[in-house]
């Protein structure tokens, strides 16, 4: 049986209020399918599943606040998707060591069902997980869990966070909520990323004037802008690169999916990060499609979840008459930031010829437990390289 479970949409989420279930038990699903609408800081946000078969038990009631990592329903898996896990599991125990040096209670912990939040506080406050009676569904440990434990031992003085019950009606995040969601972020990032910070400015005249070329063959929908050259061509660098497209969880952990999480600024103030999924294997215009379908569903905050969990960069762009440089903050657990300033026209030396030139700041923020700054200097140098070549693009 398959485990659904409340996702994590972020370093900053510590759980979610199930709004609306999207299917009935007996329905079948597909990967992809949205299967939940969930109230967050970052808005109502559709919740994907992501294995094939049918529903066979919702376990949570709409208007409750889960937890993330908490089981919220049942998924009977359909044969060819049982067949795909049993040949996993006897791959995985093929490549079990004979000697297992993992002790008994190491063993029972790591079957205990709990939220990754409560396991990560309990690891970081030695609290014994065997010891503790979980309270979630199906007897999951939950946060508060742990932290009664912690009461007990004197260790904190709050009590138990009484489950809060909303109405369906309930539409969407404020910009305040987004603001504190990020500001904790952001918090988080400060307190334990060791930043290192690098600059480049590189010259997109030879980009523009290709951009303003492939434009005159395009309907006015159609037009690209130049943000899409900056990501495909950060996407080409980060193949170069790969210890750039990251995670940090207790080690560098590369990913193979490019997935860049572009800043859209709200109406109203504040940001949102949406991920553009697989970069590298797309072209300018379907970059530009999916920019053009995510920037206003992030503005109305009408995101799936997947876009907001699954980025492995962030790229943040000043766009047209902003400040010349941006000096961003690395989202948690992403290792890397890039960031663009306004595209300027500038003096620019070039083969001992001094002209007037299209010019971009290029930033980036590293974390200095995955890269260093040679890594760093070696990957902006590939960003200058292909966006003198957009037609390699």
């Amino acid at each position: 049986m398959i485990e659904f479970t409340m996702p994590t949409l972020g370093a900053d989420m510590e759980d979610g209020t199930l709004i609306e279930w999207k299917k009935n038990p007996g329905d079948t699903v597909k990967r992809g399918d949205i299967i939940a609408e969930v109230e967050t800081q970052k808005g109502l946000i559709e919740i994907e599943v992501f294995e094939e078969g049918t529903i066979e038990k919702l376990l949570i009631q709409e208007g409750t606040k889960v937890p993330v990592g908490t089981i919220m329903a049942l998924i009977r898996p359909t044969a060819a998707a049982s067949e795909r896990e049993n040949i996993a599991e006897k791959e995985s125990i093929k490549l079990q060591p004979t000697e297992e040096k993992i002790s008994k209670k190491q063993q029972l912990e790591s079957r205990v069902k709990i939220s990754p939040l409560a396991r990560k506080i309990a690891v970081e406050n030695h609290i014994d997980l065997s010891l503790l009676k979980g309270t979630g569904a199906e007897g999951a440990i939950t946060r508060e869990d742990v932290e009664n434990a912690m009461i007990e031992r004197g260790e904190i003085a709050t009590g138990k966070t009484a489950h809060i019950q909303v109405s369906k009606e309930k539409s969407s995040a404020s910009v305040e909520d987004i603001r504190s969601a990020v500001a904790a972020a952001m918090s988080k990032s400060n307190k334990e990323i060791p930043h290192y910070y690098l600059e480049k400015k590189i010259d997109l005249t030879k980009a523009l004037a290709w951009l303003k070329e492939a434009n005159t063959q395009r309907s006015v929908k159609q037009r690209l802008l130049p943000v899409v050259l900056l990501l495909k061509a950060t996407a080409k660098s980060l193949k170069e690169f790969p210890d750039l497209n990251a995670i940090w969880n207790n080690g560098l952990l590369p990913k193979k999916d490019i997935n860049i999480g572009f800043v859209v600024s709200m109406r109203t103030g504040g940001i949102i990060v949406p991920a553009i999924h697989e970069v590298d294997s797309k072209n300018v215009d379907e970059i530009m499609e999916v920019l053009n379908d995510i920037i206003p569903r992030a503005r109305a905050l009408k995101l799936r979840s997947s876009e907001l969990s699954e980025s492995t960069i962030t790229v943040t762009s000043i766009g047209e008459g902003g400040a010349d440089a941006v000096f961003g903050i690395i989202y948690p657990p992403q290792v890397a930031i890039i960031g663009f300033g306004a595209i300027t026209e500038q003096a620019f030396a070039e083969n001992g010829m001094l002209g007037i030139r299209s010019v971009v700041q290029v930033t980036l923020a590293g974390d200095h437990r995955a890269t260093d700054g040679v890594t760093g200097s070696r990957f902006l140098g590939s960003l200058n390289k292909h966006l003198q070549n957009p037609d390699s693009l």
